[in-house]
């Protein structure tokens, strides 16, 4: 397997950060599908699900609260760690195997992700990033992807700017509400729980010509 990817640094400075976040709870409050007239709505899920699904070749993930349930554990030593779930792993396992391109992009920096990924075969690992939606074009230049053919999953405020430009966006059922409020799907699983594992099934079973994910 090759080395993890590396794009430019996207990480950006706490002054920076406090103003995406404080243009982004504005985005919410005013763009949020509740706000939104109804040919607004219609425009932007027009697509039936399953067509949406068919044509996504490129899938991304947050981590924490996504891959999992959002706790931060540590030992009696200090040491950080993180509780995932087999079966988003197997379902990160089943899309690479369908030729679809994987990326995680996460806020946090950690080596736990790093071996995650590792295991999983997973080359597109982007953390300490604050710009996803930044990552998101970088990624579809690089692979001749547009954002219409890609899927995000994201739980909190700063994956929303990623989730309004997907051609599939999702929640976990434990997203933030404002999230949940603005994504074309919300999981029944939670963070941790399989969520990615759910939303794989979809997307597979939506291009799979027997109508199954495997």
């Amino acid at each position: 397997m090759g080395s993890p990817r590396v794009l430019p640094d996207r990480r950006l400075s706490t002054q920076t950060w406090e103003v995406i976040v404080a243009r982004t709870l504005i985005s919410l409050r005013v763009q949020s599908p509740m706000a939104k007239s109804s040919s607004q709505q219609s425009s932007k899920r027009r697509m039936p699900a399953q067509a949406k699904l068919r044509r996504i070749r490129l899938f991304a993930t947050d981590v924490d609260g996504v891959l999992t349930d959002g706790g931060m554990y540590y030992s009696d030593s200090g040491q950080q760690m993180k509780r995932f779930n087999v079966w988003d792993g197997m379902g990160l396992a089943l899309m690479r195997q369908a030729g679809l391109i994987l990326g995680i992009i996460t806020t946090e920096k950690t080596k736990l992700v790093a071996q995650r990924a590792k295991k999983l075969q997973i080359t597109e690992v982007h953390q300490g990033v604050w710009d996803k939606l930044g990552v998101l074009k970088a990624l579809g230049k690089r692979y001749g992807v547009t954002l219409e053919e890609m899927a995000f999953i994201g739980d909190d405020i700063n994956d929303f700017e990623a989730l309004q430009a997907v051609g599939f966006s999702a929640s976990p059922a434990d997203g933030r509400q404002e999230i949940r409020k603005s994504v074309h799907y919300v999981c029944k699983a939670k963070g941790g729980e399989g969520a990615v594992r759910e939303l794989a099934d979809m997307i597979l079973a939506a291009q799979s010509k027997g109508g199954h994910p495997w």
